[in-house]
């Protein structure tokens, strides 16, 4: 865990049968991360920070201000807080313009200093086009800008973005999320992010706590936790494509690598400490496996399987091939290569595999 900042907390409560846990700390400039699946109480998290939600347990300080504390007693309401926050679906005012909806939190601002703020604002977040229209004439990404930068008005000491993505198209998310990267740079404001998407994460996050069941399960590098995760749970959480449990039947020290048995499928996976028949669970990314619809020859890469196609289906940028040949391998390639290869349900293939696209997970901690 990092080192605590000015702005951290922690909350312990209950709701409904719902129990929640979770100990937080956000750093000036950077992005932290609440991941988990849909109802891991990441949202609810959110709501215990900006006072919508008051847990039984707890603390929250922003900017070295104690904002509430259940020892104490003290508990400052949610608009006293100075969170800018940007709930999933915009919260946008519909029957103000683009200008009207950044100016709305700075009403005890001077007319002047709340021109020049909004001016800033629609220079940064490329809104001036727009700035005389409402959101009802704006395009999801245009919306999300505006969100965004009324959040950031008012200079809060901490910004919260609720599934800020997840309302657009995935090239849009992959546009804005280089936007709001490049602007992020430029803010010495901490910034907790709420996501369910892997790729949010790893583009965006610089410390990532991930939440399942109301608990934090594991938290560190989005890199380290998300990439190749060290465990079973982290793995199907982080929505690792392919999982086996095999077991060891050979090391070779001389390539670095050993020799597993999945179900009577035979796959070389990196060398490790494990002895002749330990269990394993190798994980392997969709996006590393190769397919070729001839055998193919002259090639490094350790694995080739024969098998034939099962499904193929489009998931937006890519196209996901599932191939049985022993075990069942999810495959995603692009709709030209699904095109050039000629793939379709019972077309031959064969799946490609380097060893180091394998990686090993365990039930506690990393093998």
């Amino acid at each position: 865990m990092t080192p605590a900042s000015e702005t951290h907390g922690w909350l312990s409560t209950q709701v409904g049968n719902f129990s929640l846990e979770v100990v937080w700390n956000a750093t000036p400039g950077e992005v932290l991360v609440f991941y988990g699946p849909s109802g891991a109480g990441k949202s609810l998290t959110l709501k215990g920070i900006t006072g919508l939600l008051k847990p039984k347990f707890g603390k929250t300080v922003l900017a070295g201000t104690v904002v509430a504390d259940s020892v104490s007693g003290c508990w400052v309401p949610p608009h006293r807080r100075s969170i800018g926050y940007v709930p999933q679906n915009y919260g946008l005012f519909p029957h103000l313009t683009v200008e009207e909806n950044i100016a709305y939190g700075l009403w005890r601002w001077p007319p002047s200093k709340v021109r020049e703020r909004v001016d800033v604002l629609l220079e940064n977040f490329q809104l001036k086009r727009v700035a005389a229209k409402r959101p009802a004439h704006l395009s999801g990404g245009e919306q999300q800008r505006v969100a965004i930068a009324r959040a950031m008005a008012p200079e809060p000491k901490l910004l919260l973005l609720d599934e800020p993505f997840s309302a657009l198209d995935a090239e849009l998310r992959r546009s804005f999320r280089e936007d709001l990267r490049s602007l992020m740079s430029s803010w010495n404001v901490p910034i907790i992010l709420v996501t369910h998407d892997r790729e949010e994460a790893l583009a965006l996050g610089h410390w990532v706590l991930v939440l399942d069941s109301g608990k934090v399960v594991a938290e560190g590098a989005p890199l380290s936790i998300l990439e190749q995760p060290p465990t079973a749970l982290l793995a199907r959480l982080a929505g690792v494509e392919n999982l086996y449990r095999g077991r060891v039947l050979s090391r070779s020290a001389l390539n670095g690598t050993m020799l597993c048995d999945f179900q009577g499928v035979h796959l070389e996976v990196p060398l490790v400490s494990l002895n002749k028949d330990t269990y394993v669970t190798v994980g392997i990314r969709a996006r590393d496996i190769l397919l070729a619809n001839r055998p193919p020859k002259g090639i490094s890469a350790r694995n080739v399987l024969e098998g034939r196609v099962i499904s193929v289906s489009v998931r937006s940028p890519v196209v996901e091939v599932v191939v049985e040949c022993g075990i069942t391998l999810k495959s995603w390639i692009t709709q030209e290569a699904v095109e050039e290869l000629s793939l379709k349900l019972g077309s031959k293939v064969w799946v490609v595999l380097k060893a180091s696209s394998c990686f090993l997970v365990a039930d506690h901690g990393r093998i």
